[in-house]
């Protein structure tokens, strides 16, 4: 996937300043699609400038004047056109696995250190997925079309996160009884 995917998909939702946008991006497409502010605006401006999308200028009295971006008949073609090709596995590329694979090249505290501060980040993750959950999707069953892909994407999270820890605490279990190596 591309930005420019993530970003139609957002802007999909309800047409959005290119602020407002990198806002919801921080709550929502964020999670699973890493992007800066500055990102945002510049595939905005490409997006534009290929036709995807279009802005319309807001005045405003009291704040700076904002574009607001809505997505074109071109843009949907090309995000339906890239939703119907089918997706690869992402690759894996993680510090603490490679931190781990040469685990033997430490002292087993230091990794127990990383290992635990990584399961705290997970737990964080998980707590902020799950009061998403219980705010936006507190009855799974009476959901909407649209909805029950977004909660089914946040689902995907929860789990995720539900498998590092479970993961982490193996993984800490493990280094904590390992018997220390003859000299």
């Amino acid at each position: 996937m591309a930005l420019p995917h993530a970003i139609l998909v957002a802007l999909m939702d309800c047409p959005s300043s290119g602020y407002d946008l990198a806002k919801r991006f921080d709550g929502s497409v964020g999670f699973f699609w890493d992007a800066s502010h500055q990102q945002i605006y510049r595939e905005l401006s490409k997006l534009e400038a290929a036709g995807h999308v279009t802005s319309e200028k807001i005045e405003q009295d009291t704040r700076p004047n904002k574009k607001l971006y809505s997505v074109t008949a071109s843009g949907k073609a090309l995000l339906i056109e890239w939703m119907i090709t089918p997706s690869a596995i992402s690759p894996v590329k993680d510090d603490l696995l490679v931190k781990l694979f040469g685990g033997h090249l430490l002292p087993p505290e230091s990794l127990l250190i990383e290992l635990r501060q990584h399961r705290k980040q997970h737990q964080l993750r998980l707590t902020e997925y799950q009061t998403l959950e219980d705010r936006f999707f507190p009855d799974a069953e009476a959901l909407s079309r649209e909805a029950t892909y977004q909660y089914l994407t946040l689902r995907n999270g929860i789990q995720f996160e539900q498998g590092w820890l479970r993961w982490c605490d193996e993984a800490i279990a493990t280094v904590q009884a390992l018997k220390p190596e003859a000299d």
